[in-house]
């Protein structure tokens, strides 16, 4: 344990330095309340600590994961002409953790920018999320396929392979990880997957990983999409939780891209108190 202990000692050094070397210049720090010290990113605090701490969170992703396997199986009986079945799933909060990114958001008070990101996926140190890794070989003892259909970019394409070889994650290679190249619409992907394989279940902490619709948002923040999908969930598609980030709060932005201070009064503006 201390041989492995010091070799990744230089390691965990070079990724804290590419963090530090980081010229942050071009991003401010937007504190909302700088005199008392609070972060411009204060508002994921709870959520981030939920998706960290909290027993719930693994509880439910290991639910979820049983879930899909039960879907598998079903499916299969369903199925038994089909020779290729395969199991799409997103990337982010899906097969891997994230949430240290966003606890580094709120420690530095800097919201999400392209280049941060970059610098955490080109560490490669994402952890599986819980169950995923036994469900991927479970499928796989089963003769179903995974394909990884993410809106990461193209040139985060190596780093992610190689986080997720060294995390043993299944299906891991070129073939199977689908990146963003021009759109972050999924359709055209799984309609690839689809020439050769039977797509029995999709796996997403985000409905649009599931269906394009979720993409537009602004009739009632697709919660009337969401009834009309409402048998399909658990059938076709399971849907992980996510409460630090997702199109669910894009939504509540209107699609747009407002200042910290103004994100807060919108959010504010969205709650629904009840009435005294």
């Amino acid at each position: 344990m201390k041989k492995i202990a010091l070799l990744l000692i230089p390691f965990l050094v070079i990724v804290a330095l590419s963090f530090k070397s980081y010229d942050n210049s071009s991003i401010k720090s937007a504190s909302v309340c700088d005199s008392l010290n609070i972060s411009s990113q204060e508002h994921l605090m709870m959520s981030v600590l939920w998706y960290q701490r909290s027993a719930e969170m693994k509880a439910l992703y290991y639910q979820c994961y049983n879930m899909a396997k039960m879907i598998v199986d079903n499916k299969l009986k369903e199925n038994k002409a089909v020779t290729k079945n395969a199991v799409v799933l997103d990337i982010d909060e899906t097969v891997l953790d994230n949430s240290p990114y966003e606890a580094w958001m709120i420690d530095k008070s800097f919201p999400y920018s392209v280049k941060t990101w970059k610098i955490w996926t080109k560490a490669a140190i994402a952890k599986p999320t819980p169950g995923v890794v036994e469900f991927l070989n479970y499928i796989k003892s089963k003769g179903v396929e995974a394909f990884y259909v993410s809106n990461r970019e193209i040139d985060e394409r190596d780093a992610t392979l190689k986080n997720m070889i060294n995390e043993k994650i299944p299906f891991a290679d070129s073939i199977h990880i689908l990146l963003k190249n021009n759109s972050s619409n999924k359709t055209d992907r799984y309609k690839s997957i689809e020439k050769k394989y039977k797509i029995i279940l999709t796996i997403g902490d985000n409905l649009r990983d599931y269906n394009e619709i979720f993409g537009n948002r602004k009739n009632n923040y697709g919660l009337n999409m969401a009834d009309s999908l409402k048998n399909q969930f658990g059938e076709s598609f399971v849907i992980l939780p996510n409460p630090m980030y997702g199109d669910w709060e894009k939504a509540i932005y209107n699609g747009k891209f407002p200042s910290e201070v103004e994100k807060n009064k919108i959010r504010r503006a969205a709650l629904q108190p009840y009435k005294e």
